[in-house]
């Protein structure tokens, strides 16, 4: 028994020397494929199994709640702002030797500051089969630099309040869905200037642009540092942005660009924050087409109250420039961006978190999440559902079938998103099918629904601008499965000619209803004529 209470005396002595190490400042950071490291520091007081202190370098100082020791396990909460909504986000550790990993939550694809975290509303739908650093929780060796316990985080400063949204007039842009390409999705901070320029001549080279893809656009990362009167510099991966605007327009393309109306981008860059209008006027001088504005930190500096205003300052510096340049709103379909999103002079407005390239997320975006949004939707202005992800590899040809049909039935705006320097041609047939492209792009701009649901089962209608209607029977079941769309459901009568528009084959003249055998996770994309 003395052995043993001696042993259990131990134990407990040598758990408290481990623990009270946890004090001081941690320091670890991730580096990414830009060669760039992201430091994460945690500034830890523990007193007896209780953790205090704060996070910093993923998005603002952040003190922690909750904080908690169990042996070598720690854990705590962040409560960050999303959008005007607080959300707690969790994250553990294991201390090993004199190292800790941290396990870092999920945020909404940019692995900062940026938008709604996986799972919350208007985030992904969950840490699922997504590329790196996308919707993933992600670990962090850290070292433990001091064993100085932290000062208090001084108290945030106010927000600004703008007040209420000034109106800003149409731009007469993107009277259908912009179409083009996005380099986030498969490049993230890797892109560069060869980068798109090789998209560019890719997309010459294999038809894209013929088909409709015009926009190139480059996504967080670009930026660099402001020089002394405050305007807006590049990164050393894009030397010269005005000559890469010149080159892309040489090709019959249009080149897009990103930013933020927080003072960093969700990547933790430059954003625009309080220099709208001198990077509206830098972005026109340098021959910019095409501006995402992504909320990211915005909600550090502005109460949430302040989000349509501080898009309608955009909105109007962009118009003051003088150039036509569409106008994206990343805002992840917060605040009911369709009531609003016309007025700030937006073209388009992102209706959720970002998109994963997984069936779940695809899914979830397409079929769960914009139903009731139709109504918004009309020529000059859309609703975004995220750009492509077809050919990233992490879903079946058939389910990238299903992608395009659905976006082209919700009037999206068709942004690819994979290495079209490298496309496999049956990737390119399903981007370049002009019969499905032509139901986007139609001229009549009145966005697809939902019109009949049957377990795994739906049918989705759009009217188009000859009289005639797009039907998509898509099945989300794990089986193969038969559907019908019934002409009752879709408003029609009588006899009408129906053509497969992914078999390019005319069907004949059906009445009442037609039907067919969908695979799993598959889609029957047909036209009926007038």
């Amino acid at each position: 028994m003395n052995k043993f209470l001696t042993g259990l005396l131990s134990a407990f002595l040598a758990q408290a020397a481990f623990a009270a190490d946890l004090t001081g400042r941690w320091v670890g950071g991730t580096q990414g494929p830009d060669g760039q490291t992201r430091q994460t520091v945690l500034a830890l007081k523990q007193d007896g199994n209780k953790l205090t202190g704060y996070v910093s370098g993923m998005g603002p100082d952040s003190n922690i709640s909750e904080g908690k020791v169990d042996g070598d396990q720690i854990s705590f909460v962040v409560v960050r702002d999303f959008g005007g909504t607080e959300r707690k986000m969790e994250y553990t550790g294991k201390v090993t030797g004199d190292g800790l990993v941290l396990t870092m939550p999920a945020f909404g694809g940019r692995g900062g500051a940026g938008g709604p975290p996986a799972g919350a509303p208007g985030g992904p739908p969950g840490a699922g089969a997504g590329g790196p650093g996308r919707g993933m929780p992600r670990e962090v060796a850290m070292k433990h630099v001091s064993t100085e316990a932290p000062k208090p985080l001084p108290p945030p400063p106010p927000k600004v309040s703008l007040g209420p949204a000034k109106d800003v007039k149409y731009n007469g842009l993107a009277k259908t869905p912009p179409m083009g390409w996005n380099s986030w999705n498969k490049f993230q901070r890797q892109v560069s200037d060869k980068v798109v320029r090789e998209i560019a001549d890719a997309m010459v080279k294999y038809g894209m642009r013929d088909a409709g893809y015009v926009y190139v656009n480059i996504d967080d990362t670009w930026e660099g540092t402001r020089d002394d009167k405050g305007a807006l510099r590049t990164n050393e991966k894009f030397p010269d942005m005005k000559a890469l605007a010149d080159y892309i327009h040489s090709k019959g393309l249009k080149l897009g660009i990103y930013s933020s109306p927080g003072p960093k981008t969700c990547a933790q860059f430059e954003g625009s924050y309080q220099h709208e209008a001198q990077d509206a006027k830098t972005w026109a001088a340098w021959g910019i087409d095409y501006l995402k504005y992504d909320w990211c930190s915005a909600g550090q500096v502005y109460t949430s109250d302040s989000m349509q205003a501080a898009y309608a300052i955009m909105g109007q510096a962009l118009l003051d420039t003088g150039r036509p340049i569409v106008y994206s709103l990343c805002q992840y379909g917060q605040q009911n961006v369709g009531e609003w999103g016309a007025k700030v002079g937006g073209n388009l407005w992102r209706t959720t978190g970002d998109i994963r390239d997984a069936w779940q997320s695809m899914a979830n975006i397409g079929f769960d999440q914009q139903p009731g949004r139709e109504k918004y939707a009309n020529p000059g202005h859309w609703n975004d559902p995220d750009m492509l992800e077809i050919g990233n590899g992490r879903m079946t040809e058939t389910e990238y079938r299903t992608h395009m049909s659905l976006w082209s039935l919700l009037a999206a705006p068709l942004l690819a998103g994979n290495d079209l320097r490298d496309v496999p041609p049956e990737i390119l047939g399903i981007l370049v099918n002009k019969e499905v492209i032509a139901i986007d792009q139609d001229k009549l701009g009145k966005q697809g629904a939902r019109v009949a649901k049957n377990g795994d089962v739906e049918v989705w209608s759009r009217t188009l601008a000859d009289g005639g209607t797009a039907v998509g029977l898509f099945n989300r079941g794990g089986d193969a499965a038969k559907a019908t769309a019934k002409w009752s459901d879709l408003g029609v009568k009588g006899s009408h000619k129906v053509r497969d528009l992914w078999a390019h084959k005319d069907l004949g003249s059906v009445a009442n209803e037609y039907s067919a055998d969908v695979p799993s996770h598959g889609a029957v994309l047909v036209k009926l004529a007038k």
